[in-house]
């Protein structure tokens, strides 16, 4: 599902990059932060316990300069964190399989156990 969301400031997101939007009680978009480049777009302050913050991938983003200022339009798809988990554990699995790949060719799996010797006493 898509979103266009207006801020009144100049707020240049890539496109694909994920953000966390800050969202008043009243629906006013407070806080934009890219999540790939770890920048914070703040337009004003609100109280933490008004606020309802929720993660997106930008789609589009549009920053208009005018005589009563910057406005940036971003049009954000929503991600779930159901869809996220299942992507990170599907890189895990990568990962921990490319770990075992190399550890196989550098660490002797092949080879048989060394015998133990018989003890004397």
């Amino acid at each position: 599902m898509q979103r266009t969301l207006v801020i009144s400031a100049s707020a240049p997101v890539p496109q694909g990059n994920r953000v966390e939007i800050a969202q008043a009680a009243d629906g006013v978009v407070v806080a934009v932060r890219d999540l790939d480049r770890g920048i914070q777009y703040q337009v004003r302050d609100v109280t933490r316990e008004q606020l309802d913050v929720w993660r997106a991938v930008v789609r589009d983003c549009r920053v208009t300069e005018s005589a009563r200022g910057a406005r940036t339009a971003l049009t954000v798809a929503f991600t779930d964190a159901a869809s996220a988990a299942e992507e990170a554990l599907s890189e895990a699995d990568a990962a921990a399989a490319a770990a075992k790949a190399e550890s196989d060719r550098w660490g002797g799996a092949d080879k048989p156990p060394a015998e133990v010797p018989d003890r004397f006493w």
